[in-house]
This record gives C-alpha cells, sequence and structure tokens, in this order.
C-alpha cells in the first residue's frame, strides 16, 4: 500500500443521493468533507441505472406537499440552473409526486453543487478496507487508478447502498429480509425515435408487452404497463417495466440479471415498434450502465424504523429527517404493492436508525438506514436519502469536532438552521 494518507473531517463512501445529502450536510457544519464514488460520476441509481424520478420528496395526495428540502431543494435548485423545471410530477400509475430527470444534466449539477461547498470528490475510487480500534474507524483504504493509499477521518458516513464500508468494517448484517428473501431488481429503459406527436395509450403498451411475453423466454409481469413518462429535455421514453428477481447476492445471479434484463430490453423494443402507432423508428438507446438494485444488506443500526411508523405517521422527538414515500415492496418482479403513510402524510426517521449499533464514529444515509423489511420499502428511495443522508452527514460533523457522538437535538438544531424540513 502507498504510504500516502489524506486527513479529512468526515469521509462519505458513495455518491448517491445519500452520500451528496451526507456531503452537504456534513459542509454546512463545519467539516472538511471527502466523497468517495466507484462510478466516474455521481448520481446513483439516478445516473447508473436509468431510475429518471427522485422519489419521497413530497407526500402521497392530491397536492404535493413537500417533505425534504435542505440540501435536497440544494440539488434541485441546481438542476433549475441547467433548465430541468424539477415541477412534481403526479404519476397516473401510482398517484405519487416524483420530480423527472435529466441524467446528463443531474450529473453536472451535483459536480457543480459539492464544487460550491469545497467537497472534495473522488471519482473511480472504491473503500478497499477499514482500520478500527474498538468502536471507532481509524482511517480507510481506498483504491483508486493512482494504487491505494489511506483516509483519515472523525466521522464517517456509509452512503453506498450495498453497505460496502459497513461490510469492510466487520459491522454485523442481515441479508435482504432478515430469511435472506431480496426484493426484485429492475431495468428501466430509454427508447428514443419516438415520433414527436405521438399520444401514448396505454393499452397499446399493454398490447407490446403480450407480444412480447409470446415470444420471449422471459417474462414481463407488469399487467398495468409499467411506468413511463418523457425524459425532460428530450422526445425519448422513459419506461420501467422490466424486473428481474434476485435469489442472491451471488455473481452468477447478477450476471444473469444483467444480461437477461438487457435482452429483454432489445426485444421489448422490437414488440414496440411492431405494435405501437409512432414507435415505428423507435430504438433501444440506453439501459444501465448497471441494472436497478433495491435490496442488498442491511447493517446493524441502533434502531430499525418498524413498519408501524410508517403506515401511523409516527412523529419521535428524536427525528431527523422525514419520510413520505409509501412502503413499496417488490416481493415478487413486476408486482409491486404499496401501503400509504397515515396521520400527516409522513413519519420522522430517528438519530439512531442513521447510527451504526458496533460504531460510534460510522452513520448510514439512504438504503442502508435501520428499517424493518417493510419500512425499507419506504425509506430506500432518493428523495428520502437526500434528507436522512445531509442528517447523517451533520452527525458525522459533530463528532468530528467534539470526539463523541450528538444527540438528536444538536443534530436537528443544524438542521433547522440550514433548511431542512424536520
Amino acid at each position: 500500500m502507498s504510504a500516502h494518507q489524506e486527513t479529512y473531517d468526515v469521509v462519505v463512501a458513495g455518491g448517491g443521493a445519500g452520500g451528496v445529502g451526507a456531503a452537504i450536510g456534513a459542509a454546512q457544519a463545519g467539516a472538511r468533507v471527502v466523497l468517495i464514488e466507484k462510478y466516474g460520476f455521481l448520481g446513483g441509481a439516478a445516473t447508473n441505472a436509468q431510475v429518471l424520478a427522485y422519489c419521497g420528496f413530497f407526500q402521497h395526495g392530491n397536492a404535493p406537499i413537500k417533505a425534504v428540502a435542505g440540501a435536497g431543494d440544494q440539488v434541485l435548485g441546481e438542476m433549475r440552473k441547467l433548465n430541468i423545471d424539477c415541477e412534481p410530477y403526479h404519476s397516473p400509475t401510482t398517484g405519487n409526486w416524483i420530480i423527472l430527470l435529466d441524467p446528463e444534466r443531474l450529473k453536472i449539477a451535483l459536480d457543480q453543487i459539492l464544487a460550491a461547498h469545497k467537497i472534495d470528490v473522488m471519482l473511480h475510487t472504491r473503500v478497499a478496507a477499514a482500520e478500527r480500534t474498538g468502536r471507532a474507524i481509524e482511517h480507510l483504504t481506498v483504491a483508486g487508478m493512482d494504487g491505494q493509499f489511506s483516509i483519515q477521518g472523525g466521522g464517517f458516513v456509509d452512503a453506498t447502498g450495498d453497505a460496502n464500508l459497513a461490510l469492510v468494517s466487520d459491522v454485523p448484517m442481515r441479508l435482504g429480509d432478515g430469511e435472506a428473501r431480496l426484493q426484485a431488481f429492475s431495468m428501466p429503459i430509454r427508447v428514443g425515435g419516438v415520433a414527436p406527436e405521438t399520444t401514448i395509450d396505454r393499452a397499446k403498451m399493454c398490447a407490446s408487452i403480450e407480444l412480447f411475453n409470446r415470444r420471449s423466454p422471459f417474462r414481463i409481469n407488469r399487467t398495468d404497463g409499467g411506468i413511463y413518462t418523457r425524459v425532460p429535455s428530450s422526445g425519448d421514453l422513459w419506461w420501467l417495466v422490466i424486473d428481474r428477481e434476485m435469489p442472491d447476492l451471488s455473481w452468477k445471479s447478477f450476471t444473469h440479471a444483467e444480461q437477461s434484463a438487457r435482452q429483454m430490453a432489445l426485444y421489448l423494443v422490437d414488440a414496440l415498434r411492431e405494435s405501437v402507432p409512432g414507435f415505428e423508428n423507435a430504438w433501444l438507446a440506453q439501459t444501465g450502465p448497471q441494472i436497478g438494485v433495491r435490496e442488498t444488506r442491511h447493517p446493524a443500526a441502533r434502531f430499525e424504523i418498524p413498519r408501524t411508523d410508517v403506515v401511523g405517521g409516527v412523529w419521535r422527538d428524536d427525528g431527523v429527517a422525514r419520510g413520505a414515500w409509501p412502503i413499496e415492496l417488490h416481493s415478487e418482479a413486476g408486482k409491486p404493492t404499496y401501503e400509504h403513510i397515515g396521520g400527516r402524510g409522513f413519519y420522522h426517521v430517528p438519530l439512531a436508525a442513521l447510527q451504526s449499533e458496533t460504531l460510534d464514529n460510522l452513520f448510514y444515509a439512504g438504503r442502508v438506514i435501520g428499517a424493518d423489511p417493510h419500512a425499507y420499502g419506504s425509506t430506500r428511495v432518493m428523495g428520502t436519502a437526500l434528507a436522512t443522508g445531509e442528517a447523517a452527514g451533520v452527525a458525522a460533523a459533530l463528532t468530528a469536532q467534539k470526539g463523541i457522538g450528538p444527540d438528536a437535538d444538536a443534530v436537528r438544531e443544524v438542521l433547522i438552521a440550514t433548511g431542512a424540513l424536520i
């Protein structure tokens, strides 16, 4: 290993929504911050898996009521500068409010917002190992194009989605729902060449799926035609309809899911060309770079948000973020189920759900926060990840400053001062 070493107050692993929120939160709390990302761009599932919608910014209902502000609002503001209107879009399929994304503009917006906060970003870099002393991480070994080197920090945030930082730090964790069952993965696709005047008929989209299912060895189970819309600033169609079962996290299962989903995407567009007016000259513009991953590992947290908190819309004195997306489970590929939030339409994410059970200076953001198998169907979405990330980043910064973990009141004070909704 290289003798080279960098020192930061807060080290964030993962550059998706949770990691971006964490880096902004930590920087606003006065920390010197580095963000480590394995891809050559930020954005997580929005840019690496074509999930072109921020979910969780608004409560479910007839009107869009905000549940996320703070760092999330800063990201939306940066996108607006690049001519993405970021207006709430009411999905006709689910009735949920989402924000439609242009992935290329989002990449640039995230670069710019982190640069504005003077956050160091290490792309094409992975966390390879962690050195622990008792209940604290001392430093990480990271691997990049220039080899391996060490990063020392006072507070750490795992925003990798797959709990990679927690994994190399020997934090106990469960796989999937605790009985090794994983939610289905999805391959959203982008379809180009759609005639500009085309009005998309859902019944005809369903007919194209039926044609595909008659021909393909792989089946699409979404009987409602899936979720689709136009990509902002583009005539392309974004379509979320291809799902794959994941029996485990082995390389064989990942390889099969990726390869079969790509094949399905290509032949599905063939069926579109044959059966849907306006798609005669359509082509498969893009998949990936990877399949959309909903669930892998869950590291042990000091608190797991229970389903009862979500469906009851429970408020907590130690809440540091709001969750507003319904429980959306994909236990069977292509057959999502929804359970809506009660009370005032949102529930609180407590600080303890962001804290590692075994390490005092490790915090969680995004998909890896503490939640039971049902509540996880709500907490995992990107809008909520920006909020939990911001809170985790603040907590990590306060830990680096004081040498001990903060209480919820201290985190809430910083969040409220910087415009977060709690």
